[in-house]
């Protein structure tokens, strides 16, 4: 009963969406991170218990939009079977669990489709693998990984179903599984509740809930088409800065639409120090921002509209193009830092880098003897070394270079 009432709370918040006043929107953008973020949903990890709380609060959301259900069961939910198994490596055995997709749909009467995705299950409390938490089992919220995505993609669903850009239909997936291996993004395209050579391109929101005071968004897949730099230059909201990236392939849903020949991006504020770790919480998150991310894509998407079919373009994986390494210095890079240089996001505890005096905000200039100008710079020095070796580490910590010895 106590669940009944807390939903029918939250969507009642949902009326005052639509009127467009950003203290309305961002009171609705709260509402939705605050509720998929909470214990009740015990970290919405996939088959389980709260990721299916979660699903049936975005189809409920869907609903309250006036989005038309498009699952594959004839209602909201593309359902889909997996083997987990609690080594991430295995390649048999396992628990069979199933997942949900949850589906709506903008039928404007369009040749064509672009579809809105962000995935909603996280870690549960903390699965193999998978976690950077080092303590016993807690919950992982996921406010931002992927609280953040959800709650922008239903943002989106309520502009796009009030807009007057009617040329293209709109089809809003939150998929389940991404963090199993992107899961739930491939068995749709699989097995799609639509013809998918009507789909224009695809958008993904994966953690765009730290917008940080540089404002910098980085946004992935920018070489999946022709159109991409060209257009997200034109945009300007609320001074946000954005920075691309060429590759269609990331650890991220658009992954599997790219591969199915269609143009992608990928939005997202970057890592922290909160990123699969249960202190990734709701009042963590920078609501403000993440309102200016959401009004950028809907700005996107509006002036996309009189294009017609975007062109598709392959793309050179920036993944595959990284040295391999054997050692790690145990830090988080800032992926949304556009200067030269690798800046350093936070230092994990127990790391060589922590060992050697490092910090978070360091930006990393040379390691041994390779210049890092950028994050592949960086990888590249590090496969110089292997476990034992010691190097000699530059960073440049605000306007001072120091330097210190690193023991892998």
């Amino acid at each position: 009963m106590k669940k009944l009432l807390l939903l029918s709370i939250c969507l009642g918040v949902f009326q005052l969406l639509f009127a467009q006043d950003k203290d309305a929107v961002l009171q609705a953008l709260r509402v939705d991170v605050v509720y998929l973020a909470s214990d009740l949903l015990q970290g919405r990890e996939s088959g389980k218990k709260g990721e299916a709380l979660a699903s049936q609060y975005i189809a409920a959301r869907f609903g309250e939009i006036g989005l038309q259900p498009m699952g594959s069961d004839g209602g909201w939910f593309h359902s889909f079977d997996f083997q987990y198994n609690m080594n991430p490596h295995a390649t048999s055995g396992g628990e069979s669990r199933s997942g949900k997709n949850v589906v709506g749909y903008i039928d404007n009467g369009a040749a064509n489709t672009v579809v809105i995705g962000a995935h909603y299950d996280h870690l549960g409390m903390g699965m193999p693998g998978s976690s950077l938490h080092s303590g016993d089992p807690a919950i992982h919220n996921g406010a931002d990984d992927n609280a953040s995505g959800v709650s922008s993609l239903l943002y989106l669903a309520g502009y796009l179903k009030n807009s007057m850009a009617k040329n293209n239909n709109y089809l809003f997936i939150a998929f389940s599984g991404e963090e199993l291996g992107l899961i739930g993004s491939k068995k749709y395209v699989e097995n799609s509740t639509i013809d998918l050579k009507m789909v224009n391109y695809m958008l993904n929101m994966d953690m765009v809930g730290r917008l940080n005071e540089e404002k910098v968004l980085a946004v992935n897949g920018a070489g999946t088409s022709p159109v991409w730099k060209d257009e997200l230059a034109k945009i300007n909201v609320g001074g946000i800065k954005v920075k691309t990236s060429d590759s269609g392939i990331g650890p991220s849903d658009h992954t599997s639409f790219y591969l199915a020949d269609i143009p992608v991006l990928h939005f997202f504020t970057g890592q922290h120090s909160d990123y699969h770790k249960p202190s990734d919480d709701s009042e963590l998150v920078n609501y403000d921002g993440l309102y200016e991310v959401s009004q950028l894509i809907a700005q996107l998407i509006e002036n996309l509209d009189d294009d017609g079919k975007i062109e598709f373009t392959k793309t050179k994986d920036e993944q595959q193009q990284a040295a391999s390494f054997k050692v790690t210095l145990g830090v988080m890079p800032d992926y949304v830092y556009d200067g030269e240089g690798m800046r350093i996001d936070a230092v994990l505890d127990d790391r060589p880098a922590k060992k050697a005096g490092l910090e978070k905000g360091d930006i990393v200039m040379q390691i041994g003897d390779v210049e890092v100008k950028t994050i592949y710079d960086y990888m590249e020095g590090l496969s110089k070394f292997k476990k034992g070796d010691k190097a000699k580490v530059k960073v440049k910590r605000k306007n001072k270079v120091i330097e210190r010895e690193v023991e892998f």
